[in-house]
């Protein structure tokens, strides 16, 4: 294939990571608003925060169909076109039963659009012959911390987040309408057999995902109560509040944007290894916290600790025949993916129990004491630790939602 138009592809399908990744953290800096404007008990919030996981896991194998009935870039437009779009519904529902269905749609939006735009970058690192996907991931959380960046600044304005949305849903659906044009107009051949709806993952699989799952918990549980967190417990404004979540998006992206050069020298297990303690220092930090620095700082050591573990936990199912994938590390890295997003299902109604029966900072501690299992788990990630592409490139993928069950094509 015509290499400029691969190298374009490469920006374009960047631009959509990070537009991808700047909804998300658009949304999640607007979380204590929501609560607040329709005045949920952490209970009602944290059940109300699990439905964009149900809603995800639901439509995922949406998108393996939707690549192979329409073609890369057509598919991806449109999920794209749903996910932006998508980022309005929660700040106008006007009461929970309504939040928990703007929250379904909002996840079915968002898991679709993530297999799909992982899916591409597979392609397009098969046809460049070298590993981006890890820089892609980065670019995610880029788009993130950016977002979060605004979201901070709006919030600390008192912008109401119906305006706040909307104008940040009309730009992000602007550049990704734009970035998609240069995406490879990929389509399957008329012959070949559609993907398969669902696959069981392989019990060997579970080691590693469980891996994963100690992260994804600590993410989600970052992501979506820092800055009830901060609220509440540390006493912070609004802004400082949603400044939680920047601290915890920025130190993730730039521990994803190094993550490879720090495996490269210490390797893949003491790399988990040493992130699990800082992690655990950072949980208990935020645990003992009452006052906004230390917790902010608490939440940013969380995302420095847990950065790279989802990356390389895929990396590791991809790598070995002893897990499972028997020739084909789609389904092995599809079997850790299951295991490792069950989180995103559990870690907020988890989270929002035990808060409502004791407090936040007994919720945290639970999510410290997670963390401090990657200590003990990073072993199962050797001693290879790598997804072998055609051009024998490392690939590690992404620890955005639900998005690393496609692979080699992205009809896994």
């Amino acid at each position: 294939m015509d290499q400029p138009a691969v190298r374009r592809a490469r920006r374009a399908v960047s631009v959509v990571f990070a537009a991808h990744g700047a909804v998300y953290g658009t949304f999640a800096t607007r979380i204590p608003w929501i609560k607040e404007h329709l005045h949920l008990s952490a209970g009602q919030l944290g059940l109300a925060l699990v439905a964009p996981a149900i809603g995800s896991f639901a439509a995922m194998p949406l998108a393996g169909r939707l690549l192979h009935g329409r073609g890369h870039r057509s598919a991806i437009r449109l999920l794209m076109t749903l996910w932006c779009l998508a980022l309005l519904l929660p700040a106008f529902a006007p009461d929970l039963p309504l939040l928990l269905l703007a929250l379904l749609l909002y996840g079915a939006a968002s898991g679709t659009a993530d297999v799909a735009m992982n899916a591409h970058g597979v392609e397009v690192e098969q046809r460049i012959g070298r590993s981006i996907m890890s820089g892609l991931h980065g670019m995610w959380s880029v788009g993130t911390l950016l977002a979060s960046a605004v979201g901070a600044v709006a919030a600390g304005a008192g912008l109401d987040a119906r305006v706040h949305l909307g104008a940040m849903a009309v730009l992000l659906l602007g550049i990704s309408l734009w970035a998609c044009r240069g995406l490879l107009d990929l389509r399957s051949q008329p012959e070949a057999e559609a993907p398969p709806r669902f696959a069981l993952p392989p019990r060997s699989a579970v080691a590693i995902g469980l891996v994963g799952f100690c992260a994804v918990f600590a993410e989600g549980a970052s992501g979506d109560w820092s800055g009830v967190y901060l609220r509440g417990t540390a006493g912070a404004s609004a802004g400082v509040a949603a400044a939680s979540f920047t601290a915890f998006a920025c130190m993730m992206a730039a521990s994803r944007l190094v993550g490879d050069a720090v495996v490269r020298r210490i390797g893949a297990v003491r790399t988990v290894r040493y992130g699990g303690g800082v992690a655990a220092l950072g949980g208990v930090l935020v645990v003992i916290s009452r006052t906004p620095v230390p917790a902010i700082c608490g939440f940013a050591l969380l995302g420095v600790g847990i950065a790279v573990v989802v990356p390389l936990c895929f990396a590791a199912a991809g790598h070995g025949e002893e897990i499972g994938g028997g020739g084909n590390p789609s389904r092995a890295i599809a079997g850790v993916a299951t295991v490792t997003y069950t989180s995103g299902l559990v870690a907020p109604a988890v989270i929002g129990s035990i808060a409502q029966a004791t407090s936040l900072p007994v919720s945290f501690a639970v999510v410290t004491v997670l963390v401090t299992g990657l200590i003990v788990g990073a072993g199962r990630l050797g001693p290879a630790g790598r997804i072998r592409g055609d051009s024998g490139a490392v690939n590690a993928a992404n620890g955005s939602p639900a998005a690393e069950s496609v692979s080699g094509g992205g009809e896994g």
